[in-house]
């Protein structure tokens, strides 16, 4: 019996701290929450879902991605800035499209929180998030 309850504790306890490094390797007052991935039939492409939440005021910075990406706006209001381009920006039922390895950014600049569903069509293995120098 008390082996049982210190391996129940043993595998809380790796739990926590695994879910704090994941935690901790997303920016404060983003959360990214993964909603569907699927292999294509495209040899080597795979569409990939994430709803992501920004906090009041807060941005995602400078990043590409490794394919296309349909940002659709769930609620708030979210500004998009692209290299050498004015900002869009867009409020809760409206989408944008991103061109593959377009760099670019995004922030909150709503009165309150903010989410969007991002939809990526992808080269598969490669980082989904590449972030801008």
């Amino acid at each position: 019996m008390n082996t049982s309850r210190m391996m129940v504790v043993a595998m809380l306890i790796a739990g926590s701290s695994l879910a704090a490094l994941v935690t901790n390797a997303q920016q404060p007052g983003i959360t990214r929450s993964d909603v569907v991935r699927h292999d294509l039939g495209v040899a080597g492409r795979e569409v990939i879902q994430v709803r992501v939440d920004f906090a009041q005021r807060v941005a995602f910075g400078r990043h590409s991605h490794p394919g296309a990406e349909v940002a659709y706006v769930l609620e708030g209001t979210l500004e998009y800035q692209f290299e050498g381009k004015s900002p869009v920006t867009l409020k809760a039922g409206e989408a944008l499209f991103i061109p593959a390895g377009t760099i670019h950014a995004a922030k909150n600049v709503g009165t309150g929180k903010a989410a969007e569903l991002a939809t990526y069509i992808v080269e598969k293995g490669k980082p989904l998030v590449v972030l801008a120098k």
